[in-house]
């Protein structure tokens, strides 16, 4: 019996539409102008704690804002877009984020993110990592997009909770970072997941009929 065909991810390349955007924020391209405003939280401790990587100093700023600028469009497997969000109504640059096509013939996909402290509790993160999610989902028909975080990570961990996904595996003592052992957590999202939820919003969000107008539809009714 012959096995059914996978749906065809857009030809190559494929840029999305910059800027792209939420309710509250603009996800677009990073520039070596962003140098400043990334290096503000790319050099703090607090940050970097859960990254691979040591707080950057200027020069690791910089290297890190030149070769993520022409991070813009996917061509293959393996290529990622390296974009800076961007708060619309004050021109705040807070975070940047990742997504990474992991594979074009399995269809399958990474989001990360990284963000001022300064701007936590307001939600953006978890606004900029559902953009990723309908990008890779909605634009690219993937069929899964999974998150890597250090298991430490309890923020994080919750912050993709908030998204629907889900926990799929516990990596133990995988990674040595800050002198010890640590494990790393991976979670994801199916496609099908994806659209459940996003109906389910659709359902929430559908403003319910005024009670005056329904009662009076059903006297009407009964008449």
């Amino acid at each position: 019996m012959a096995s059914a065909s996978a749906p065809a991810t857009p030809p190559s390349p494929y840029t999305p539409d910059y800027p792209i955007r939420t309710e509250r924020l603009d996800l677009r391209p990073v520039t070596l102008d962003d140098f400043e405003a990334i290096h503000a939280y790319r050099h703090r401790p607090e940050v970097s704690r859960y990254l691979y990587s040591e707080p950057f100093d200027k020069a690791a700023s910089r290297d890190f804002v030149a070769s993520r600028s022409t991070r813009t469009t996917l061509r293959e497997s393996g290529d990622g877009l390296q974009l800076a969000v961007v708060v619309r109504d004050s021109g705040t640059l807070i975070g940047d984020v990742t997504f990474v096509w992991k594979s074009s013939a399995h269809r399958q996909g990474r989001i990360g993110y990284v963000f001022h402290p300064d701007h936590a509790g307001h939600g953006y993160a978890t606004e900029a990592s559902r953009a990723l999610l309908k990008l890779g989902f909605e634009e690219l028909r993937l069929h899964r997009i999974q998150a890597e975080l250090n298991g430490r990570n309890t923020a994080s961990a919750r912050l993709l909770e908030r998204l629907g996904m889900r926990r799929e595996g516990h990596l133990r003592e995988s990674a040595f970072l800050d002198g010890e052992w640590s494990d790393e957590v991976i979670y994801a999202m199916p496609a099908r997941e994806w659209r459940d939820r996003q109906e389910e919003r659709a359902r929430r969000e559908k403003p319910a009929r005024p009670v005056k107008r329904a009662r009076q539809e059903e006297r009407a009714r009964q008449r």
